[in-house]
């Protein structure tokens, strides 16, 4: 397995990066055996039909701080994958992104916000490779705006002449083939939130026969294209019907089951890891600071059955 990793950093804002539970968190990350972080930070745009947005220095990790985490995890032995990641300030889902097909008056949406989408990336394309990052992830499930092929190729083309190592978009699942330009990135990267269950209760055997199901379909697609994929998040929370929808993040109503996340997490990994086409993991996610409530109902795996499932993987294969 090429990719043995974990995402982290989602959400740090303004002076967590530097801060000593950061740094304990992580060390306790590379503990498990990683030799991968998809080190992930955010910036937003007020609504899903905003053409501009920027730095907020209020609250966002400066370029200091986020060099300071790459440098961290470096000398923890990880390689590193940038993810600069836009979300919406009033909760719309970054998939909502879009405009108008045929542009109102004067103005060029499309070509406007992908002026300032361009300039975002490359800011941290320059980042990374002053930092050395082995990857660069250019774009995290953003469906509206995937059928814009003109626009994407050409940023691809911009951050290339500033990041020389490896690029990958981060595609939704079950929407792979709706992207047209696969071929101008160095891999088929997605969101394996796939369901592999019906409900609570499933079990390893059923979960892994559910795997087999969704697998021969990413094998077909990575024949396609010619590359191979990386589950650029995949996870499940530790919750009574997650598995059914692992995405989910909405119900802090259902009860605790280390046990279903557990499984979730063993069927990906003994049905994946051995497939030739396929690169790796970045589970969702290792918290900015580690968890200190008990029974944490989020996508954490510190302190459950299943950082040990992930350590004995990692460490032993």
């Amino acid at each position: 397995m090429e990719i043995k990793g974990f995402t982290y950093g989602y959400g740090a804002g303004k002076g967590m990066f530097t801060d000593p539970r950061a740094i304990e968190s992580m060390e306790k990350l590379a503990s498990l055996g990683t030799n991968w972080v998809c080190l992930a930070m955010t910036i937003e745009q007020d609504h899903f039909y905003s053409t501009k947005f920027g730095f907020d220095y209020r609250k966002h990790s400066t370029d200091k701080e986020l060099t300071f985490a790459i440098n961290k995890l470096k000398a923890l032995g990880q390689k590193i994958c940038l993810k600069p990641i836009l979300n919406c300030a009033d909760g719309t889902w970054r998939a909502n992104i879009g405009f108008p097909e045929a542009d109102w008056g004067d103005v060029d949406y499309w070509k406007e916000w992908f002026s300032c989408y361009t300039a975002f990336i490359c800011h941290y394309a320059e980042i990374a490779e002053d930092t050395g990052c082995e990857m660069l992830c250019i774009g995290c499930e953003m469906l509206g705006t995937e059928r814009k092929e003109e626009h994407w190729r050409s940023l691809i083309a911009e951050v290339r002449k500033i990041y020389h190592g490896e690029l990958v978009y981060n595609a939704n699942h079950g929407k792979e083939r709706n992207i047209k330009w696969f071929d101008a990135v160095d891999y088929i990267g997605t969101s394996a939130y796939y369901p592999v269950s019906n409900g609570a209760g499933a079990s390893l055997e059923d979960m892994c026969k559910a795997w087999e199901y969704h697998k021969k379909d990413l094998a077909a697609l990575s024949a396609e294209l010619g590359k191979k994929i990386i589950f650029m998040e995949i996870g499940c929370r530790s919750a009574s019907g997650c598995s059914s929808m692992p995405w989910d993040f909405t119900h802090p109503d259902l009860p605790y089951d280390e046990d279903e996340q557990a499984n979730f997490y063993e069927s990906a990994m003994k049905t994946m890891w051995d497939e030739d086409w396929f690169c790796g993991f970045f589970w969702w996610d290792w918290y900015t600071f580690l968890p200190t409530k008990e029974k944490e109902l989020g996508f954490s795996i510190y302190g459950k059955k299943t950082e040990d499932i992930v350590r004995k993987m990692y460490t032993n294969n």
